[in-house]
C-alpha cells in the first residue's frame, strides 16, 4: 500500500515542569490543564485553521496548511495563556513551550508521523516556558508576513536528528517573559568551562543494600571528573539534594547553573549487575551519550571502580567535543576566553602551518579576555611548540623560550593543572631536560590518573629519553582513556620515532603512511618513512620519499639533519641520519 505523505506546518506544545506540577497537585493539575485545551488552546487552533491531531498528557499536535496560520495560533496561543496565568498563583501556573516546523509528514488515518513531526517536537523542547521557537525554513516561509521579531539562536543538534536544525526565537512583546512559570530558585550564571552535575543513580533492583552501591557509583565518578582542570564539576551534597526526585534537566540547569547532566540507574537480577548512564545537554535535553555495563557481582567494590572508571572515561572526551561543536557555532566576533581557547584547538589539530598561525591568535585573544584563565596560556605554548619544531615558522630557540614561559605561567596560575604540567613536561624536553619532563609528566598523570593527554606526554618524554618500550605502554593507556579521540599528528608522530628507535621498520613504514594520508602537509612522516625504507634497503621508495621529505618543509628537514635536535639522544639522531643516508641523503 502507497504510503500517503502532504508538506504541512507542524504545532507541538508541552507543559514546562509537569511533573512537579503532577507532583504537587495531580488532579488539580491534569483538571486546569483539560480546561485550558478546550477553552482555549483547540479553540485557537481551530480558528487558525488548524487541526488537532492529539492531545499527548502534557501536550499536543497540530497540524496547519499555512506557516503564517501555525506561527500566529501559536503566539495567540500564548498570548492568552499569559492573560490567564496573571490571576493564577505562581507556583500553580501552567506554561507551555511551543514549536513550530514546516515538512513532510506521513498520514495515517487522522495521524501524522516523519521526520517533520520530529522536528517540531525538538523545537518545543527548545523553546522556554511560555515561548515559541520555529525553525529557519518556517522563519523563511514567514517573511515579513507577521508582525513578530525572530531572533536567531544559531544552528542546533538536537536529539535523534542527524542534522543540525537552524533555531528562531519568536519576539512577540516578550510573550516568554509575561508568560512564564517562576523559576523555584534564582538561575545560576554558567561557568566559563564545562559544568556538570552527576545525579544520584536510580536504584531500580528490589534490593536495597544496593542503594549504597549506586550512591557510591555516583560519588565516585563526581571524585574522579573533579581532577579534570577543564570541567567543572558540582559537588555531591548540592547533586544529591534531587535524590528519589523526579527533575527536569532544565530545572537543573537552573538551580545548579551546569550545561550538562549525568544521570544513570542501577538494576540487579541475581549475580549480575547491569548500569545504565547518559549524558544530556541541559539546554535543549539532547542526549550526548549512553551506555549500559553489565557485570558479574564478584567483588561488589572492584566492580564498582571498574563502572566508575569507565564511566568517566566516557564523558571525559563527550564533554570536549561537545564544547567544540558549541564553540564552533559561535560568530568569532563574540568570542570570550574559552570559545576562543575552543577556536584555537580546533585549528591547531589541524596540523597544517596556517591553521596553526590562527590557533595562535585565538589562544592569544583568550588570554588577552581573561588573563587569569590557563588555557589561553596552554594553547599557546602547544601552539608555538609546533610552529618551531613542526612548521620552522619562528626562530626555534626563542619560541621554545616563550612556549616554555608560557606553560610556567599557566601552572603558576593552576598548580593542580594536569594540563599546565603536561605542556610544561614537553617543553622542557624540547631543550633536553628529560629528568624535569619527566617529573612534569608524571606529577600530571598523579594529578588526574584519567587524563589521557597526560599519558600521551609522560609516553613522548620517555620515548626521547630512552625508554621507548614505557613510552609506547603510556600511548596505549593514553588510546585507553580516549578510544575515540581523533588521530594527533604529533602523537602519531612521537610513535614513529620510538617503533624507528626499536629498529620495527616495517611498522614505521604502514605507520608514517597512514599518517601522511590523515596529515598530507605535516613534515614528519615524510622523513620517517624514507629512513624506515632506507634501514630496509628498498632504495627506490626510499628515494621517492626522500624527495618528498625535502619538498614538504625544507626548513623542519634542515634542522632535523644538519643541527643537533636538542630532544633527540645523540645515539637516536644518529640512528635517524643512518636510515636517511641510505635513502639517499648525501649529507
Amino acid at each position: 500500500m502507497a504510503v500517503t505523505r502532504r508538506l504541512a506546518a507542524i504545532l507541538a506544545a508541552d507543559v514546562a515542569g509537569y511533573s512537579r506540577l503532577m507532583g504537587a497537585d495531580e488532579e488539580g493539575t491534569h483538571e486546569r490543564l483539560q480546561v485550558h485545551f478546550a477553552e482555549l488552546v483547540h479553540p485557537k487552533v481551530e480558528g487558525c485553521r488548524g487541526r488537532v491531531v492529539k492531545n499527548m498528557g502534557d501536550g499536543l499536535l497540530a497540524e496547519f496548511a499555512s506557516v503564517v496560520d501555525a506561527v500566529r495560533c501559536a503566539v495567540e496561543m500564548q498570548r492568552g495563556m499569559a492573560a490567564h496565568n496573571s490571576a493564577i498563583p505562581v507556583q500553580e501556573r501552567i506554561a507551555f513551550r511551543v514549536g513550530v516546523n514546516l515538512g513532510d509528514v506521513i498520514v495515517e488515518g487522522d495521524d501524522i508521523f516523519g521526520d517533520g513531526v520530529n522536528v517540531a517536537a525538538r523545537l518545543e523542547g527548545l523553546a522556554e516556558p511560555g515561548g515559541v521557537c520555529v525553525s529557519g525554513t518556517v522563519r523563511d516561509h514567514i517573511g515579513d508576513r507577521l508582525p513578530y521579531a525572530f531572533e536567531d539562536r544559531g544552528e542546533q543538534r538536537v536529539k535523534n536528528i542527524a542534522r543540525p536544525i537552524r533555531v528562531y526565537r519568536v519576539r512577540e512583546g516578550d510573550i516568554a517573559a509575561r508568560n512564564s512559570i517562576a523559576p523555584t530558585s534564582p538561575s545560576l550564571a554558567l561557568p566559563d568551562k564545562p559544568s556538570i552535575a552527576v545525579l544520584p543513580f536510580q536504584n531500580m533492583s528490589n534490593d536495597a543494600e544496593q542503594e549504597y552501591f549506586a550512591d557510591g557509583i555516583a560519588e565516585d565518578i563526581i571524585t574522579a571528573l573533579s581532577r579534570y582542570p577543564s570541567l567543572f564539576v558540582i559537588a555531591r551534597n548540592s547533586c544529591f539534594i534531587y535524590k528519589g526526585r523526579a527533575v527536569d534537566v532544565k530545572q537543573i540547569e537552573r538551580e545548579l547553573g551546569v550545561r550538562y547532566v549525568l544521570e544513570g540507574s542501577l538494576r540487579k537480577a541475581g549475580n549480575r549487575l547491569r548500569v545504565s548512564a547518559q549524558l544530556i545537554e541541559a539546554a535543549n535535553a539532547m542526549h550526548l551519550w549512553a551506555n549500559r555495563y553489565d557485570r558479574d557481582l564478584g567483588d561488589i567494590f572492584a566492580v564498582q571502580d571498574e563502572i566508575t572508571e569507565a564511566v568517566t572515561i566516557a564523558i571525559a572526551p563527550a564533554l570536549a567535543n561537545a564544547e567544540l561543536q558549541r564553540a564552533m557555532r559561535k560568530p568569532t566576533g563574540s568570542l570570550d576566553a574559552w570559545s576562543a581557547y575552543q577556536h584555537g584547538l580546533w585549528h591547531v589539530r589541524k596540523a597544517n602551518p596556517s591553521d596553526n598561525s590562527l590557533a595562535q591568535k585565538f589562544f592569544q585573544q583568550a588570554i588577552d579576555l581573561d588573563p587569569t584563565f590557563t588555557g589561553g596560556y596552554k594553547g599557546l605554548s602547544n601552539a608555538l611548540v609546533h610552529a618551531a619544531v613542526d612548521f620552522q615558522t619562528h626562530n626555534s630557540r626563542a619560541i621554545l623560550a616563550s612556549a616554555e614561559a608560557l606553560a610556567r605561567q599557566a601552572v603558576a596560575l593552576d598548580s593542580s593543572d594536569a594540563e599546565a604540567h603536561s605542556r610544561l613536561s614537553n617543553t622542557l624536553l624540547l631543550r633536553g631536560d628529560y629528568r624535569n619532563a619527566l617529573q612534569e609528566a608524571e606529577e600530571a598523570v598523579a594529578a588526574s590518573p584519567n587524563l589521557a593527554s597526560a599519558y600521551s606526554n609522560l609516553g613522548t618524554a620517555l620515548i626521547y629519553s630512552g625508554q621507548q618500550r614505557e613510552g609506547l605502554a603510556a600511548f596505549e593507556t593514553c588510546l585507553r582513556l580516549n578510544p575515540r579521540a581523533p588521530p594527533s599528528a604529533s602523537h602519531l608522530n612521537h610513535k614513529m620515532a620510538a617503533l624507528y628507535f626499536l629498529c620495527e621498520y616495517e611498522i614505521v613504514v604502514e605507520l608514517a603512511r597512514d599518517v601522511i594520508r590523515i596529515f598530507p602537509d605535516y613534515p614528519h612522516p615524510y622523513r620517517w618513512l624514507a629512513a624506515a625504507l632506507g634501514k630496509l634497503d628498498r632504495f627506490e621508495e626510499a628515494t621517492e620519499a626522500l624527495e618528498r621529505a625535502i619538498a614538504i618543509a625544507p626548513a623542519a628537514f634542515d634542522v632535523y639533519v644538519f643541527g643537533r635536535v636538542p630532544w633527540y639522544r645523540p645515539e637516536d639522531q644518529a640512528h635517524m641520519l643512518e636510515g636517511l643516508r641510505k635513502a639517499g641523503w648525501a649529507g
